[in-house]
């Protein structure tokens, strides 16, 4: 029996390219490369206009923070450095580099030259610092780090390989083509963690690509297969854990503090590159689809490749009215098609207006997104205080506890865009949190100190700096 979690929805799947083998996209004549393509600190550029730069090459880091470093996905010249806005509308620098089609490598990208036995954890780590992985489901935590926090903590670790959104087939035919990737950078995730086995999770209409793990585990006692119930959001960590330990995720808390961690499929099959070839994080597989594109493909693209160029490159039959980056469940409209594919790119897809636009009403109180919410919210009534502007309500109906998996919009009859709300809650809740904290900060700053009662007297001459604290 397929294991599943409660609540979620049956979404029609629109898998066009299942059946579509991955290509090689063919690198642009410019690459865009944002330096902010994870959770956390931006990538300062370690590069400037004019320098000659290798494919593979580090090209922005951050030390002073959570931070991937960013490697330039193609040889060629660095044109320039300057700030655009990401699809998010958060600002960053973004390289542009031109082209020069020579495919030269730098002198980093090299095997790390040891067997997986004789490899520390601390050097495993290391590795996948530097070949810049972050999560590649999307979400795009610095893989690293998401290491570090789990050592010693976790039991279980799980290879999502659910892929539960509409239309992206990306880790689907990776799978099929690639499993041994997969599996491998699953053994090395496993080595890092000192845990002795870790669970292939996929659901049930991917039964291919489950023999096909399977064939390439060659009854490896480290790997088990899961097979998942198709339901959506299947793939959001917390329904997949559920599925496979029945442990409840309470809001606040990660998966590392009830023993588990989770990995993309693509997140894994990248360690493994980045071990065994010494390859970064350049490219990645992207599925093109949607009601607008003549030949739906699954792409290994290039970063910083611009969004134009993909929809090109696989044709359109007619004039999309909105193209989106990721899932359209999940997924964020895209402004300016010279926005570029980044690490968290999982698909691109163009809609046209009769596949992107549902009209709307008001609620009618029929309790679907209820029923459909796994994470047992009233998704109605927060659409409904936001729209209201009552903050408190939200907060008081655990908005930030909402996943924005967009089952309560698809399922509700009367078309109200109830995650849009939430989110607009959401960023006020937060804007209104900085302010005030901003004006705490101010006061603080403002207020008198107190006056010191032995001006011009060392420290150490103050009496009461010879009283030691009753504590200590």
């Amino acid at each position: 029996m397929a294991l599943t979690f409660r609540g979620g929805i049956h979404v029609s799947e629109h898998k066009n390219a299942r059946k579509t083998p991955i290509e090689i996209f063919p690198a642009p004549k410019f690459v865009y490369i944002p330096l902010s393509q994870h959770i956390g600190a931006h990538a300062k550029p370690l590069v400037k206009a004019g320098d000659i730069v290798d494919k593979g090459q580090i090209i922005a880091n951050n030390e002073a923070g959570l931070c991937c470093p960013v490697h330039s996905s193609v040889s060629g010249k660095v044109v320039s450095i300057e700030k655009r806005m990401l699809q998010t509308g958060v600002q960053t620098d973004f390289i542009t580099i031109e082209n020069d089609f020579e495919n030269r490598f730098h002198v980093s990208v090299k095997p790390f030259g040891k067997k997986i036995n004789e490899t520390t954890s601390a050097e495993i780590i290391e590795i996948i610092k530097n070949a810049g992985i972050s999560g590649m489901g999307g979400a795009m935590f610095p893989t690293y780090a998401k290491i570090q926090s789990a050592l010693n903590k976790v039991t279980t670790l799980i290879v999502n390989c659910a892929e539960c959104e509409p239309y992206i087939t990306a880790d689907h035919r990776l799978m099929i083509e690639h499993p041994e990737m997969i599996i491998n950078g699953m053994k090395i995730l496993l080595k890092t963690l000192g845990l002795k086995i870790g669970y292939i999770a996929i659901e049930d209409n991917k039964l291919n690509a489950a023999d096909a793990i399977t064939d390439a585990a060659a009854k490896s006692k480290m790997v088990e297969i899961k097979i998942l119930k198709t339901k959506y959001p299947q793939g959001d960590e917390r329904q997949i854990i559920y599925a496979l330990t029945g442990k409840e995720l309470p809001s606040g808390k990660l998966p590392a503090d009830f023993g588990c961690i989770v990995f993309n499929a693509g997140t894994c099959a990248a360690v493994c590159d980045a071990f065994i070839s010494g390859m970064p994080l350049i490219d990645r597989i992207v599925t093109v689809d949607g009601d607008c594109i003549i030949t739906p493909k699954n792409l290994r693209v290039p970063i910083g490749t611009p969004v134009s160029e993909v929809i090109e490159y696989c044709g359109l039959k007619k004039e999309p009215q909105k193209i989106i980056k990721g899932g359209p469940m999940m997924g964020l409209a895209v402004f300016d098609l010279l926005n570029p594919v980044t690490k968290g790119t999982t698909a691109i897809l163009a809609f046209s207006e009769k596949s992107a636009i549902k009209d709307s009403t008001e609620c009618i109180r029929c309790g679907k997104c209820v029923a459909g919410c796994q994470m047992r919210l009233y998704p109605a009534y927060l659409a409904m205080f936001s729209q209201k502007e009552d903050l408190d309500m939200c907060e008081k109906y655990d908005v930030f506890n909402c996943v924005e998996c967009g089952c309560c919009t698809y399922i509700c009859p009367a078309g109200v865009p109830i995650v849009q709300h939430i989110r607009t809650a959401k960023g006020r809740i937060l804007e209104n949190r900085r302010r005030e904290e901003a004006i705490k900060s101010a006061k603080q700053a403002e207020a008198p100190t107190a006056p010191d009662k032995y001006p011009g007297r060392s420290a150490a001459a103050k009496p009461e700096s010879n009283i030691k604290d009753k504590d200590e």
